[in-house]
């Protein structure tokens, strides 16, 4: 007769995660570009029939019978984003969160995001883990992905709109592999926010001689190597979606769009480099929701694929990320490419980041042990 197994886990706090590692950006680049040549290869799986969903979201009806049904207001919403990424990895985790930009005026961040990763044999959990810090990391490292493979080394100015969360992890990430970055434009919607950043970029580092705060988007785009557009906004119309225009860009800029992002035609053009993080994620988006996607998913790489539905852009100008990685397409070719970079999110790489942070985690004692059974009571 079988006699099951006790079944521990550990429960690893905001505090643990950060002593496990969770912050150390260069890694996470490191992780994340791992990472993107299994999704080339296929060695992964996401959720939906196709395996290449986001995730499953729960979101709230306009109008409702029932009075204590929240409403749909701003970023409200719970999600799950459930994957298994193999290589060295080969576990399989879900990220669950809820959202509402109401929190901020509880002092809250606007998503609350936990992760659950488990062995992929049994199915037991080996973690459960705070995961706002992971989550932000894992978005701002692909940035640095692209960044590695598509921008100029030399570049020296930043533009970012959003002095936020998105942008501390994403200007990190840029500074592992264009560390002659030393000005930062920046374009935020209040003043505490902005201060917050100065500080923060003046703290972490020191080399960057100016940060200097514009009124406009153009102001932001014009003359930056890299832009990043890093603001959170409303969905369901894009015309209100912080927009590029071509004449504003010069000659080699590349920009990282991992929040909300529009283009106008000149961007469209076949002469701009146009990169998804996973162009067949952006295909189930196609699949799974009513057209225009764009008013649903801001991310521009949405906008590029209602454009090949709509017959006005060839599908063939679309790469993808792991492809460039992986060496199957060349990264940037000479200084003068333009090249823009939708940044989607997937939960491949809450797995890649958290099974590492997981594995240093347990090799530095790091952690609450927590046991599920000794023997379950049902078999």
């Amino acid at each position: 007769m079988n006699t099951a197994s006790p079944i521990d886990f550990i429960y690893l706090s905001e505090p643990d995660m950060i002593a496990a590692g969770v912050c150390d950006m260069p890694a996470c680049v490191d992780a994340m570009e791992e990472m993107f040549a299994l999704l080339h290869a296929g060695d992964y799986r996401m959720a939906g029939p196709d395996s290449n969903s986001h995730g499953a979201i729960l979101l709230f009806p306009e109008h409702s019978p029932f009075p204590d049904m929240p409403k749909p207001t701003t970023d409200r919403r719970f999600m799950a984003m459930p994957a298994y990424l193999g290589g060295r990895f080969r576990t399989a985790g879900v990220k669950w969160y809820g959202s509402n930009i109401e929190n901020r005026e509880k002092g809250l961040p606007r998503s609350i995001l936990m992760f659950v990763l488990n062995d992929v044999d049994t199915g037991a959990p080996l973690a459960i883990m705070s995961a706002n810090l992971l989550s932000a990391y894992r978005t701002g490292a692909v940035p640095g992905v692209g960044a590695r493979h598509l921008a100029r080394k030399a570049s020296r100015v930043v533009g970012i709109l959003g002095p936020g969360v998105m942008a501390r992890t994403s200007l990190s990430a840029f500074m592992v592999d264009c560390p002659g970055i030393d000005t930062i434009k920046i374009k935020g919607r209040g003043q505490q926010n902005i201060d917050a950043f100065r500080n923060w970029v003046a703290e972490t580092f020191p080399q960057i001689r100016e940060v200097r705060v514009v009124e406009t988007d153009e102001e932001l785009v014009r003359e930056s190597d890299i832009v990043t557009f890093c603001a959170s906004v409303a969905t369901g119309d894009p015309s209100r979606y912080p927009t590029v225009k071509r004449e504003w860009v010069r000659p080699g800029t590349f920009l990282s769009m991992p929040a909300p992002c529009n283009v106008d035609e000149g961007m469209q053009g076949a002469d701009i480099r146009k990169v998804l993080d996973f162009t067949a994620m952006y295909e189930t988006y196609q699949l799974e929701l009513p057209a225009p996607v764009h008013n649903i998913i801001p991310a521009v790489g949405v906008r590029f694929f209602d454009l090949v539905a709509e017959g006005r852009m060839a599908r063939e100008e679309l790469e993808d990320l792991g492809r460039i990685v992986a060496g199957e397409a060349p990264g940037r070719r000479d200084d003068e490419e333009i090249i823009i970079l939708s940044v989607g999110g997937m939960a491949v790489e809450d797995v890649a980041w958290g099974t590492i942070v997981y594995r240093n985690a347990l090799a530095r004692g790091i952690g609450t042990k927590l046991n599920l059974w000794d023997q379950p009571a049902l078999r």
